[in-house]
């Protein structure tokens, strides 16, 4: 027997339809082994570094059962996925079941079809221990950042707080922009608004000698001054200047372009991207069975195979004719620093399987995004588009302006994925003959401050800047998000007011933590390890000596921030004790139950009202010790409290509980409708036990996604009624999951 060990149950199951009998499947299911969980596990002495792997306790019966299989095996061989992870993992497989990696055959592949599983057992090749080292470097900084620094914050700020190597220096980029957009003065301009006829828009770009600008008329007087001028004046037609331009085919995709695609076209989240990428990837239904509908999703390149080009080049010749084709095929080439992992961009592995035959094999977001990488392969082998750009002046003694347009002659890659830009043609005319001013107007506007980032757009800013890779960009926008660091409302990424705390202290006293050109350059050197072979222990141990006597320090010199006095009193949400604690913008009351709980309320003095009036003596009693209950104002409105503090604690919700018919999905117990801070939700009556929640309300329905199985909740989603997971947010069109 032989037996091929790989990462994933999903892809397990696609390699086994294509094999015959004598080979046997497994996955281990991600990493097996890995440093401890409760403690540091390096051991770091006399330049001497000794990581301290574990197989994990979920992992054990995986690897008891991959053990005994290849006791029963004559050939063993690793196939997890060809990034320096993947190869890491193999390298933890391998010394998991006792065997010596070097030992192993290593097969690696870009898609999983049929062909490329064959090729791949024909030609394996030795576990790659560069690129091993690499990731145990990566990993090994990782935990010296995080295990390190995180208590030293959690220390001087407040519990739940966490830093690391990636994760800092992104927090970093979005608080210099909220600093930028809070620092923001807007300034006055005027625009002149003009229609030549006939219905000609045109812009002024000359006025008595003075190039204009977007900023240089700064007020309406002067705004007025010039129109009252231009009223009067003669105009004639001067140059007409007619140019071909070219609209460039796009480029395949890889990591970053494509959940930056999928962000702005489909209002996919990152993570979301890659979950369902990764479906596409390890195998789906197909007309000729499952199989892996794509290559490789995770990926800085943008090389592809040339047997794939050549397919696309086919294609594009029947079904569109030879003046979509290129004489030669396009070739791509990464202009990113660091580019490496796998070596093929994102495509489709089988151009017989259209987007029109997919859609009734794939689930409804599986298709969105096959038929946007589709598209995107067979576009970037097409003939570029081409334009009629036009520009006309329209000239009086004091002033020019402006006026463009053009249309579009050839098509070419529009074809397959469409563009929103409309011909916008000028009617003909000839230089010199004159031409009446229609209407001219005034409108005043104000410079706006920069953008915050979108998920998407700080994507393509830690691609630029060389941090991180692409198997991190997802996770870190999750980790900042799951730390209460960052929030995303409609879009935009809005830094909390701790993650200006913890940025600021970091800047202050851990300066190349949250340094982009340090990470970036750190990233860089990992690169060097993985491609040259660098020593890592140097690198590990060049950073570590600094970085701890800084954690040394920074135990005594750093003041504490902390300045959390209790109240005596209980979090109306949670019941942990309530603490006044300062922020940037002064004191606020907070639950000391922070993270879990984020409940907040203003203290007495901040309160727009001024001084809170007395309390209201209600008609409930309190159950634990009978004193009169009284109404209390707080954040989320007003709440029961027990007259007897601080002796008694007691609270209770004013308003009538709302509550489910449908249990909770987790663990049975019953669903009730809350209000944060942030919104209402449905939650667990066993929370903190249960953390259960959801923005609407669960049915008693299942997800059929494999493996997930969560509770299906009906809602309205872009004016659709569907069926939205609350665990993996696949959506379903209702009467689909009604039938």
């Amino acid at each position: 027997m032989k037996l091929i060990i790989v990462e994933s149950p999903a892809k397990a199951k696609t390699i086994k339809n294509f094999l015959s009998k004598d080979y046997e499947v497994i996955a281990s299911k991600g990493h097996i082994r890995d440093l401890p969980k409760n403690r540091f596990g390096i051991k770091i002495e006399n330049e001497t570094i000794l990581p301290e792997y574990r197989v994990s306790e979920e992992s054990t019966a995986t690897v008891k059962q991959i053990q005994e299989l290849a006791k029963k095996s004559d050939t063993i061989y690793i196939a997890t996925d060809e990034d320096r992870e993947g190869e890491a993992i193999g390298w933890h497989i391998a010394h998991a079941i006792g065997k010596d990696p070097e030992s192993l055959p290593r097969i690696v592949f870009h898609e999983i079809t049929k062909n490329a599983i064959t090729h791949a057992l024909e030609t394996p090749r030795s576990i790659d221990m560069d690129r091993v080292n690499a990731q145990q470097a990566r990993r090994l900084l990782d935990r010296i950042v995080g295990y390190k620094l995180s208590p030293l914050l959690a220390s001087k700020i407040q519990k739940g707080l966490s830093a690391g190597r990636v994760q800092s220096s992104t927090l970093k980029i979005v608080i210099d922009r909220e600093r930028e957009i809070r620092a923001f003065i807007p300034e006055e301009y005027w625009s002149i608004d003009t229609l030549f006829r006939p219905d000609i828009e045109a812009t002024l770009t000359l006025f008595e000698g003075t190039k204009i600008d977007k900023l240089t008329i700064k007020n309406k007087e002067e705004a007025a001054r010039i129109v009252e001028s231009l009223k009067f004046q003669h105009y004639t037609i001067g140059e007409i200047e007619t140019k071909e331009r070219k609209s460039s085919t796009p480029p395949p995709f890889m990591t970053s372009t494509l959940q930056q695609s999928a962000s702005s076209q489909l209002g996919f989240s990152p993570k979301k991207t890659m979950m369902v990428a990764q479906a596409l990837y390890e195998g789906v239904k197909t007309p000729e069975g499952t199989s892996g509908v794509i290559t490789y999703m995770r990926t800085d390149s943008l090389n592809l195979a040339a047997e794939a080009v050549e397919a696309a080049r086919e294609l594009i010749l029947d079904r569109y004719g030879k003046e979509y084709l290129p004489a030669a095929p396009k070739v791509y080439v990464k202009k990113a620093k660091g580019a490496q992992e796998a070596h093929e961009a994102i495509r489709p592995t089988m151009l017989a399987f259209t987007p029109e035959v997919a859609a009734t094999f794939l689930k409804p977001d599986e298709i969105k995004l096959y038929r946007l990488i589709y598209n995107r392969f067979v576009a970037c082998q097409m003939n570029d588009a081409r334009f009629e750009q036009q520009s006309i002046t329209f000239e009086s003694p004091d002033a020019q302006f402006r006026a463009t347009g053009r249309r579009l002659l050839f098509d070419g890659f529009y074809r397959v994925v469409g563009s929103d830009d409309k011909d916008k043609l000028l009617p003909p005319l000839t230089t010199g003959d004159p031409i009446d001013l229609q209407s001219i107007a005034t409108e005043q506007h104000f410079t706006e401050p920069p953008s915050r980032y979108s998920e998407a757009s700080l994507i393509k800013k830690l691609e630029s800047e060389g941090i991180g890779r692409p198997s991190t960009y997802a996770p870190t926008v999750s980790t900042l998000q799951a730390r209460n660091y960052i929030e995303i409302e409609k879009r935009a990424i809005i830094p909390t007011e701790i993650a200006f705390t913890v940025t600021e202290m970091l800047e202050k006293h851990f300066e190349e933590i949250v340094d982009v050109s340090f990470t970036a350059t750190m990233e860089e050197t990992l690169d060097e390890i993985g491609e040259e072979g660098k020593s890592w222990h140097k690198i590990i141990l060049d950073f570590y000596t600094p970085f701890i006597a800084k954690i040394d320090e920074g135990k005594t010199s750093i003041v504490s921030l902390k300045m959390a006095k209790p109240l005596g009193r209980n979090c109306p949400q949670c019941g942990s004790e309530l603490l006044l604690r300062s922020g940037r913008f002064g004191e606020f009351i907070a639950c000391s139950g922070f993270p879990k709980c984020k409940y907040t309320e203003q203290t007495e003095e901040n309160q727009k009202e001024g001084s809170t009036p007395a309390d209201e003596i209600s008609e409930e009693m309190c159950d634990k010790c009978g004193s009169p209950m009284v109404i209390k104002n707080g954040r989320n409105g007003k709440f029961l409290a027990c007259s007897a503090y601080p002796k008694c604690k007691n609270t209770k919700t004013l308003a009538e509980q709302k509550t489910s018919d449908v249990p909770c999905p987790e663990c049975g117990g019953k669903l009730l409708w809350r209000q944060s801070r942030r919104g209402a939700f449905w939650g667990c009556e066993h929370y903190p036990t249960c953390k259960f929640i959801s923005k609407f309300e669960p049915s008693d329905k299942k997800c059929e996604v494999e493996g997930c199985g969560g509770a299906l909740a009906p809602r309205t989603y872009r004016n659709k009624e569907v069926y939205e997971c609350t665990k993996c947010k696949d959506r379903t069109p209702r009467e689909e999951a009604d039938e």
